[in-house]
């Protein structure tokens, strides 16, 4: 009696999600609701998680309450766009950060959190 022995394993199709583009739109706040009531109800505290959660100085985001343009906003913001290989411009960062800061740290929070896990199986190819 013979025996097979098996060489190679089928291995999987895997597929990104990278699109270049976000992927919620700014004014999606309330698809994440914990988020949402965080950011409204302590938006310090949610800017300190988010840039932890980004990699960066928790403490970083309370530099943003003293001037005109949130400096750490609109950086964490493009930061994150170069990361994930996003399309946009500093001037829509800077736009966003100075007139939808909350939005724009939810939107940043979101896509940290949906592209944690980039890595999608489709299927098993043999």
């Amino acid at each position: 009696m013979s025996k097979k022995m098996v060489v190679t394993q089928p291995r999987p199709y895997i597929m990104n999600s990278g699109s270049g583009q976000w992927t919620s739109d700014i004014c999606d706040c309330l698809d994440d609701l914990p988020q949402c009531c965080l950011t409204f109800w302590c938006l310090p505290c949610f800017e300190c998680k988010t840039a932890h959660e980004a990699g960066e100085c928790v403490c970083l985001p309370l530099l943003d309450g003293f001037g005109l343009i949130p400096p750490i906003g609109t950086s964490l913001r493009v930061s994150i766009r170069q990361r994930y290989g996003i399309e946009g411009t500093i001037c829509n960062d800077c736009v966003y950060a100075c007139c939808c800061g909350p939005c724009s740290w939810c939107q940043i929070a979101r896509e940290i959190k949906t592209r944690a896990n980039p890595i999608t199986f489709v299927s098993m190819a043999s």
